[in-house]
């Protein structure tokens, strides 16, 4: 029961310290999760979307924007962390750019509403998953609409993954409230 208590006080410590290991930790996740990828032009399926949502989600707004801060990091200085392993600062300037960006202002409003508590309603955590992940868009699509032809916008940077956003969003939501409620039972059953 000791392993149980300090894993749910390393996911509540806000810590200097515990905030980078968790960083350490998230950008490693969110990076295995980019190999996870769908080829597809010029914007890929990939899970990293799907990675930054349970960071932020799992390690709420503090850590988990250094959890993609530090991802962003990595890639910009060649560690082969991106969709299929790619890396380099060209990648922030491609078509797929604003995807990235577009990381770290859906991992703060996923980290914020796990801050506040959303993680006890699975179904509002969904909500805010697919707005978060809304907002990835956003910032992918406007980078995108430098590259591609004004049509093309949502055919080739949008419509191939509103299934698998949907899909990542559910899983995402429903996974980490199931484990932070679990969290709470074993919490109350040891007091």
């Amino acid at each position: 029961m000791m392993i149980i208590q300090q894993t749910k006080f390393f996911f509540i410590d806000n810590s200097l310290k515990v905030t980078a290991i968790k960083a350490i930790i998230g950008s490693l996740f969110i990076a295995l999760l980019a190999q996870v990828s769908i080829p597809l032009q010029p914007v890929p399926i990939t899970g990293q979307t799907l990675g930054v949502t349970i960071v932020g989600f799992a390690f709420g707004k503090r850590a988990g924007v250094a959890s993609v801060a530090l991802y962003l990091l990595e890639g910009a200085l060649g560690l082969p962390v991106f969709a299929n392993g790619s890396s380099g600062i060209a990648a922030f300037f491609g078509p797929t750019g604003g995807y990235l960006y577009g990381f770290l202002a859906t991992a703060y409003i996923l980290g914020y509403f796990s801050d506040k508590g959303i993680l006890n309603y699975p179904m509002a955590a969904f909500f805010i998953a697919i707005i978060a992940s809304a907002t990835t868009f956003v910032f992918g699509l406007f980078q995108l609409s430098f590259f591609v032809p004004a049509d093309k916008v949502l055919e080739y940077g949008f419509t191939p993954f509103i299934a698998g956003g949907l899909l990542k969003a559910l899983i995402a939501s429903f996974t980490v409230s199931g484990a932070y409620k679990l969290s709470k039972k074993l919490d109350e059953k040891m007091q």
